[in-house]
């Protein structure tokens, strides 16, 4: 399973610890492959993200393109999301963003 902070750069601090940069995601346009689906009682995003993607790591897709944030990794079952399911360019622009 590929970590999310593969293309993370790290920073050394001045007491000279390693620490992640932040990691600025792209924005995740509307297309017509997206799905919407109200989430079952129980779902999060990170078992979402096994489902439609295979790999868990990559939850932060769906909560950036439904304006979401880790604090909302439980979802509400009334609400509609959005689950972009051509996932490659959007990690083609995450690898540019990140070098």
């Amino acid at each position: 399973m590929p970590s999310r902070y593969i293309h993370t750069k790290i920073k050394i601090r001045e007491d000279g610890k390693r620490v992640f940069k932040p990691t600025i995601y792209p924005k995740i346009p509307l297309k017509d492959s997206d799905i919407f689906i109200y989430p079952r009682f129980g779902d999060r995003l990170d078992n979402l993200a096994v489902k439609y993607y295979d790999d868990v790591s990559l939850w932060w897709i769906i909560a950036k393109a439904n304006g979401l944030d880790a604090a909302h990794i439980g979802l509400e079952v009334d609400k509609q999301i959005r689950i972009p399911i051509d996932i490659n360019p959007i990690l083609n622009r995450l690898k540019d963003i990140a070098f």
